[in-house]
């Protein structure tokens, strides 16, 4: 695996670098700057141990796992890109089709994994990284679905459609809260526990999902791997071991859909109570309980199981 042009950097950035310096303080990783399919990337890499590569969802950024990569970093060599036009990564302004995002993430993982990772993503990171695993899964280790799209047609509840669609027409304060009153479980008790934090996470996703640029970048992600289902046939080439974690309260894609993938092709449920679409932001303690236990589980058997008291049906409860 080539890791020869590694080498931390920083791009210049408009509004909200404060704001992402605020949030890196403290953070046990280096950010690195790597070309991949020709786009200036953003890359926090740091830990030692298997690889690790998380991938977040829609007008997100790498920071969005800054809740877990403490305790990650423990165990594993943690590396988390910002997608291309998001975060600080570079944008072109036409987003990329579905070809050249998975032609990025292959190269990512050329670049930062000497061995076989596990693959993490979240809603579309999480349709992408279920493309890949179908069609070159001998590259992965595990395959990890959180809250995921595209295993069924993007069908969220109303207030959800609504809310996320008031925010795409017209970012800003009131339809960013008005959003995340949906992201989130118990808005008010996140915001009270991350403090500070959850300001600045908050400005800068904000000031980011304003600009041309990232809007841009979600509007052509969503619909190369957001609004359509991947095909029953595509999904069932995923050999690779694979589970899937969900928020128990998730208003975009209902635990229902992950039900029925779990029944359908055998991945093992990992349900986070008290937690909507984000349970590694709402919870992050259990979501990194969770994850170790689903890769140390997912080697042994793709069966999914009863591990405690609140798993029933092959749904295990966090």
């Amino acid at each position: 695996m080539r890791q020869d042009f590694l080498a931390p950097g920083r791009a210049p950035q408009a509004g909200g670098r404060g704001a992402r310096e605020r949030l890196l303080a403290g953070l046990p990783v280096v950010e690195h700057r790597i070309d991949l399919a020709g786009v200036s990337t953003a890359v926090l890499v740091g830990g030692e141990g298997p690889p690790l590569v998380l991938l977040h969802g829609p007008g997100e950024h790498a920071l969005k796992w800054a809740r877990v990569i403490p305790a990650l970093v423990r165990e594993h060599r943690v590396i988390a890109p910002d997608l291309p036009g998001h975060g600080s990564s570079a944008s072109d302004g036409r987003g990329m089709s579905a070809e050249e995002a998975l032609q990025w993430l292959g190269e990512l993982l050329d670049a930062t994994c000497p061995v076989r990772p596990v693959l993490l993503g979240q809603i579309t990171g999480g349709a992408m990284a279920a493309r890949l695993a179908a069609g070159g899964g001998h590259r992965l280790a595990h395959l990890v679905l959180v809250d995921s799209l595209g295993l069924a047609p993007f069908n969220p509840t109303p207030e959800f459609g609504q809310a996320i669609g008031a925010f795409l027409a017209e970012p800003g304060e009131l339809t960013f809260d008005r959003l995340w009153r949906r992201c989130a479980f118990d808005l008010e008790r996140l915001r009270a526990t991350m403090g500070e934090q959850w300001e600045a996470y908050a400005t800068y996703s904000l000031e980011r999902g304003r600009t041309p640029e990232v809007r841009g970048a979600v509007h052509r992600l969503m619909e190369q791997f957001g609004f359509p289902a991947i095909p029953a046939e595509v999904l069932a080439r995923i050999e690779v071991p694979t589970a899937l974690i969900w928020g128990r309260h998730d208003l975009a894609t209902s635990l229902s859909v992950a039900e029925e993938a779990s029944r359908r092709y055998r991945w093992p449920l990992w349900v986070v109570e008290d937690a909507a679409d984000d349970p590694a932001f709402e919870q992050p303690a259990r979501f990194v309980e969770t994850l170790r236990a689903v890769v140390s589980r997912s080697a042994v058997s793709q069966a999914p199981r009863t591990i405690e008291e609140g798993g029933k049906d092959g749904v295990l409860t966090a």
